[in-house]
């Protein structure tokens, strides 16, 4: 009798790489830990080979070092030998650190546009049809229904083809989408003892790797925001530190509003990752501060420009690290006053759920 035998099943074992790619991995996060310090990236690499045996008799640090330099991942700046990332480090970071958050994305085949529910001129044909109108293109007529059309109305033996007889396939439409990222760099990013701004900038290259990827029609700015806020660009991110700085909230989100009303497409939205209050404003020359508490004056300024982004059509969202319930409070009503989003994260999910976010917001705001 015929039938089917079972047995266990051995899972195939994983393929954990060679050794050098085991260590560009470590090395990768030790260089973001450090702001893109590669002499103490390596100096704490060398601390965990020495604790936990990362290497062996046939592979050293000193091997791993030269095929770095060997693969153009780190150049040496000067007589003295100082090593530094080249820009393929610093892309391979961006990737290492978009396949971690978001895991291993392809490709689209439409370019890395946006759908949308909407028809028009667009890209892509679709399956409906609908009479045609002043300036569709003539690869958009569909021949068949349009001589069938023609064949009702005039019959076969006097056929003629007219304006009223032609329908066209529409096109799907498909959109583009500026956003801005706003990083607090103040110095509450590393207080208590937890390093909250290496994640944030993981989360970032993640995002700009993604947006490269999916979306290369699409606009990401990126800002860091102290006591004042300043555009950084892409290559900037793996270096960016945090300084003795208060949080302006207002500034950060005065530059993201100038960046945004200099593109031209519709759909625009902020996003904001911090984990403390705004505490500073900036008044002429001089700084108004105070980091005692919620401070009605700089609260009342930031509220004001989040109903301001409301106006344009400007979603923010906040991806807030911090569990105080008075500044849930604040988040909240924030959040309320811009009709946005704010998400109360701890570090380990921020990834995902700024990934999960940034596609929501796409089908959301195409209009």
């Amino acid at each position: 009798m015929k039938g089917f035998q079972f047995s266990n099943y051995i899972p195939p074992e994983k393929k954990e790489g060679s050794k050098f790619d085991q260590l560009l991995n470590i090395f990768q996060q030790l260089l973001l830990m450090t702001s893109g310090n590669v002499e103490q990236a390596l100096a704490y690499l060398n601390d965990l080979d020495r604790r936990y045996g990362l290497t062996d008799d046939k592979y050293g640090i000193g091997n791993f070092v030269d095929e770095m330099k060997e693969k153009g991942y780190l150049t040496e700046q000067n007589e003295e030998g100082t090593l530094a990332m080249t820009a393929k480090s610093e892309q391979s970071i961006r990737k290492s650190a978009l396949e971690e958050i978001f895991g291993k994305l392809k490709r689209s085949k439409s370019g890395g546009n946006h759908h949308t529910p909407f028809t028009g001129v667009g890209d892509e044909l679709s399956s409906d049809l609908r009479d045609f109108q002043f300036g569709d293109s003539l690869e958009q007529i569909s021949m068949t229904e349009s001589i069938r059309n023609a064949q009702i109305n005039s019959g076969v033996n006097e056929f003629t083809l007219m304006e009223r007889d032609l329908e066209v396939v529409q096109k799907e439409q498909k959109t583009q989408t500026s956003t801005v990222l706003m990083i607090d760099v103040s110095h509450s990013m590393i207080l208590y003892g937890e390093d909250r701004i290496t994640p944030a900038k993981k989360v970032g290259m993640a995002l700009v790797e993604l947006v490269k990827q999916k979306y290369p029609k699409d606009t990401l700015d990126i800002i860091v925001f102290g006591n004042d806020a300043w555009q950084i660009q892409v290559k900037d991110l793996p270096y960016l530190e945090v300084g003795p700085y208060h949080t302006n909230t207002v500034a950060g989100l005065e530059l993201a509003m100038d960046l945004l009303r200099r593109r031209k497409n519709k759909n625009k939205q902020i996003f904001m990752i911090t984990d403390g209050k705004p505490t500073c404003l900036k008044e002429g020359i001089k700084y108004y501060k105070n980091s005692f508490g919620l401070d009605r004056k700089i609260v009342s300024k930031t509220l004001t420009l989040a109903a301001q982004c409301r106006r344009l059509d400007i979603p923010i969202t906040t991806f807030m690290i911090a569990s105080d319930p008075y500044l849930k409070q604040f988040v909240h009503e924030f959040t309320k006053v811009n009709n946005g989003r704010a998400y109360y994260s701890g570090l380990q999910g921020l990834g995902n759920m700024m990934f999960e976010d940034f596609q929501r917001n796409r089908r959301k705001n195409m209009k």
